[in-house]
């Protein structure tokens, strides 16, 4: 027996999941999903900033460079991120 048919979702409904199961399967899909963003763009941004002679190794510049760019765009994104999503209360 799947989770879908449990014992206790036998009133007719056993077809459809909860709403909440549904919204915290969406919320964790989103969260992965904006995870793989993050790191695509902090990837892009601070490697095509720092990194301006690519070879086998980076020099201790480039990554004091891309230390900071990093840093610098966690920092903008947990502040651009509470702004948007600040609870009302």
């Amino acid at each position: 027996m799947d989770s879908s048919m449990s014992p206790s979702s036998s009133s007719g409904s056993s077809s459809r999941p909860c709403p909440e199961a549904m919204m915290e399967r969406l919320k964790s899909q989103l969260e992965v999903a904006y995870a793989e963003e993050f790191l695509q763009n902090v990837e892009k941004k601070c490697y095509l900033k720092c990194i301006t002679k690519p070879g086998t190794s980076m020099s201790g510049s480039d990554s004091s460079c891309i230390s900071r760019c990093v840093d610098r765009y966690i920092e903008a994104t947990g502040i651009v991120s509470r702004a948007l999503f600040r609870n009302p209360h």
